[in-house]
């Protein structure tokens, strides 16, 4: 293996896909029960919730979110 495919998964297994919650006025809360999906314009975002109630929604780069998808974090919603 080189150091691009050992860094690529040690990356895929830290993943987590956090938000800002606007409600409470809380950064970097996980999101759970993520579903990811793409905007009109290409972009991918994930949609889910804190656990408490409130919804959250984070956009993100095609990286991170195939990777999510990949590592079984979020469910593919396109």
């Amino acid at each position: 293996m080189s150091f691009y495919q050992i860094t690529k998964f040690n990356f895929m297994s830290d993943i987590t896909l956090t938000a800002y919650n606007v409600k409470t006025k809380e950064k970097n809360v996980p999101i759970q029960e993520a579903v990811i999906t793409k905007t009109a314009k290409g972009a991918y975002m994930a949609q889910g919730h804190d656990g408490k109630g409130n919804k959250l929604v984070t956009l993100m780069n095609e990286a991170k979110a195939l990777a999510a998808i990949k590592a079984g974090i979020a469910k593919q919603g396109w």
